[in-house]
């Protein structure tokens, strides 16, 4: 059996592994291997970012969605969500609001909702860019047509999220009805790096039926893509959704990853996500002191957070925008790392 810390030495050295090596670290793995990599992933981090932890102000504009997706808590088919939509004024509330915390990249977040057609998101989104030159807009509303993409990238929007969630299809079609393919996911990723955007992907860890197997292609799908930004967290079950007796997943395999990530990809934009905060109190500050270096504070009206439930006991759906920015400058502060006011755009790595 290869010594893991062999493996990780390896993987800091030539940023990748082969899928039986990445099988092999994520197997067995042991507190004394997730620490010896944990370091290193700081290092890494500092490197690239010092101490310096980037915010996005995240605006959840939407939870109508035209997808059944199995895990997902807004998902088409639960008709106990209580839906609802921003207005255009209502996010430029947000936005002017963030803007005076100190946000310079807003994260637009919503299901796949149609009632938004292209033309009117891209008047959103210029109307934005217009107000806060110096700011970033973030997209995260799904899978669109190129046509969507570039008309939204053309406007003005700077960088798009899209998790894959698993680079196995066998493990996809577990995850999703036949509506959704893993191809076309994979083909609008592909997509938005030929529009220009700085692309995001990533996948839930420990979702339903998820192997190591999994876990290497979903590592070796993120080295091929080479993407700018990289989320992930643990699964967390939702109780009105087809798993919802489902067990979570585990933040210390969730930690053990977001170091494999950052040295794979040691500029890499990685986020401590709300969803590790939510499976343990401090999970954000484990998250950071993983490797990560962004966090991404909710910008959206207080009185829609609640609904935006995408898993059980969600954090943060009650406090006002401030509160959760004062909040976690806090928590990060207390680990040593420091917030500060950036765009943070992903800087590629010379030669």
């Amino acid at each position: 059996m290869p010594d893991k810390k062999k493996l990780i030495d390896t993987l800091e050295l030539q940023k990748t592994l082969t899928k039986e090596e990445f099988i092999e670290l994520l197997t067995g793995f042991t507190d004394e291997d997730a620490e010896y990599i944990r370091q290193k992933a700081v290092k890494n981090a500092l490197q690239y970012f010092d101490n310096k932890i980037y915010t996005r102000g995240l605006i959840e504009f939407t939870n109508y969605c035209k997808n059944d997706c199995y895990y997902c808590g807004i998902r088409k088919s639960n008709t106990k969500v209580t839906r609802y939509r921003l207005t255009k004024e209502d996010i430029l509330q947000c936005c002017k609001q963030g803007y005076e915390l100190g946000f310079r990249t807003f994260v637009l977040q919503g299901g796949e909702d149609l009632r938004y057609s292209d033309d009117e998101l891209a008047d959103i989104i210029s109307t934005i860019k217009a107000g806060y030159p110096d700011c970033a807009i973030t997209l995260s509303i799904g899978e669109k047509s190129y046509e969507s993409y570039l008309a939204y990238f053309k406007a003005g929007a700077d960088r798009y999220l899209l998790r894959h969630e698993t680079a196995n299809q066998e493990h996809y079609g577990k995850l999703h009805p036949d509506s959704l393919s893993l191809e076309n996911r994979k083909q609008c990723l592909r997509n938005l790096k030929d529009i220009g955007y700085q692309v995001g992907t990533g996948f839930m860890v420990g979702s339903p039926y998820q192997t190591a197997e999994y876990l290497a292609e979903d590592l070796l799908f993120i080295k091929e893509l080479s993407p700018a930004m990289i989320g992930i967290g643990p699964y967390l079950p939702h109780h009105d959704t087809p798993f919802a007796d489902m067990e979570k997943g585990s933040m210390e395999l969730t930690l053990y990853l977001i170091s494999i990530l950052r040295l794979m990809v040691p500029n890499a934009l990685i986020p401590a996500t709300t969803a590790l905060g939510t499976i343990h109190p401090l999970g954000r500050e484990k998250g950071v002191l993983s490797g990560a270096n962004v966090v991404m504070p909710n910008l959206s009206p207080v009185t829609v957070r609640k609904k935006y439930e995408l898993y059980d006991n969600k954090i943060c759906t009650g406090d006002e925008a401030a509160e959760c920015k004062v909040c976690l400058q806090n928590r990060m502060k207390k680990v040593g790392y420091e917030i500060i006011s950036a765009r943070g755009d992903f800087v590629p790595i010379e030669g």
